[in-house]
């Protein structure tokens, strides 16, 4: 972290916290949107039929930035598309290797790096019931980003839910989902081919109740994933969290939430401590793991007029920085106290919450790049940190 961002952050948290006070602050009861200075990124065109790209998901590691999704040409056809970046302002296209009939045609929804190495999770719908066809992308040491080949059931089949997220750390590389028995892992040493552990005790579902995945991120001593409850006969989700050493035996948590409502849709670490968020009924939830297990964090944003849900949560330094969807756009939070207290961040450009779109950041040293997809056209921005407008 570079003293001008710890400094900026450090002047932020200070204005948050006077915020919290009428006493201290009697103007600031709803305080002012962060306003990074956006400058837009040209991510040139990729080989192929022209087309527009469609940005969905970024990363960072090892002093690379990475960028995945795809390219729709006119006629409606789409193929897998990366690009990479020494400094996320100059970018150059990642050659893709394809193998199978619908790799030539994935979208790259998800993305993880760890020692500057990219994988992604692809998919595309096809087959008699238009279900999604997945597979995983792994990056070789020449650049190129070559399609997994990997059995149809691996993914998908009658038993297949939804694969979400992607993480990477010291273990390898996990990716969390869900099947029809409830929350569900797949696991690699170097992503050259997951292991599907499914029907794990504690993960998966149960007499308490089917369970789901939506996140994971990997921790010093192995991986924690989040995810949700629904109780038998019951409406309403209610927020849990797990802990492997190995991404085969889990221990579940439940979180605590007012009412017993909730989810927990993205984790991320900040320092050491793993901090959670997802939709609670008035808006949108934070929760942090302690000594004494997890605890409430904090509140932020309120419910749109359609379903609201959480797509990202980045550490930016000693900060924080949440992606939702409220039901009527995206939002951009930052909370600068380990998710007690979010301000809103300006986007360069509003992204609704409706059909195919999309908003993802990622962050290292003092740069955050956010990438979005209005349904229209996709972009690219980068911001430094420290030159944030107060």
């Amino acid at each position: 972290m570079s003293r001008r961002m710890g400094a900026v952050l450090g002047v932020l948290a200070v204005l948050v916290a006077a915020c919290g006070s009428s006493s201290a602050c009697p103007d600031c009861a709803k305080p002012r949107p962060v306003r990074p200075h956006w400058q837009s990124v040209v991510l040139p065109a990729t080989p192929g039929a022209p087309g527009r790209p469609a940005l969905r998901d970024a990363t960072a590691c090892a002093g690379r930035w990475y960028v995945v999704g795809g390219v729709v040409d006119q006629a409606g056809e789409t193929r897998p598309a990366a690009w990479s970046s020494p400094d996320a302002i100059s970018w150059v296209p990642l050659p893709t290797a394809p193998v199978t009939f619908y790799g030539r045609q994935h979208m790259l929804s998800a993305a993880a790096c760890r020692d500057g190495r990219l994988a992604a999770v692809g998919a595309k719908s096809g087959g008699a019931h238009g279900n999604p066809r997945i597979g995983t992308w792994r990056q070789a040491p020449d650049g190129t980003l070559h399609e997994v080949d990997a059995p149809f059931e691996r993914y998908a089949g009658p038993r297949a839910v939804n694969v979400a997220r992607l993480a990477a750390g010291p273990q390898g590389w996990l990716i969390a989902g869900s099947r029809i028995d409830g929350a569900a892992v797949w696991i690699s040493p170097d992503a050259t081919g997951f292991v599907l552990v499914e029907g794990a005790p504690e993960l998966a579902g149960d007499e308490r109740g089917r369970t789901a995945a939506y996140d994971a991120v990997a921790v010093p001593s192995g991986w924690l994933v989040v995810g949700a409850l629904l109780p038998p006969g019951g409406t309403a989700l209610a927020p849990l969290a797990w802990f492997s050493a190995d991404g085969r035996s889990w221990r579940r948590a439940a979180l605590p939430v007012v009412n017993g409502r909730g989810q927990a849709q993205r984790v991320a670490v900040l320092g050491d401590v793993p901090v959670a968020v997802g939709p609670v009924r008035a808006g949108f939830g934070s929760w942090r793991l302690t000594a004494q297990g997890w605890r409430p964090a904090g509140g932020f944003g309120a419910a749109g007029p359609g379903v609201a849900s959480a797509a990202g949560l980045l550490a930016v330094g000693p900060g924080l920085v949440a992606v939702t969807r409220d039901g009527d756009r995206h939002g951009l939070w930052l909370s600068v106290d380990v998710g007690e207290s979010w301000r809103s961040m300006a986007m360069p450009q509003p992204v609704p919450d409706s059909g195919d779109t999309a908003v993802a950041v990622t962050s290292t040293g003092d740069r955050l790049l956010l990438v979005a997809d209005d349904g229209k056209t996709s972009r690219a921005w980068w911001a430094g940190v420290s030159d944030v407008d107060r």
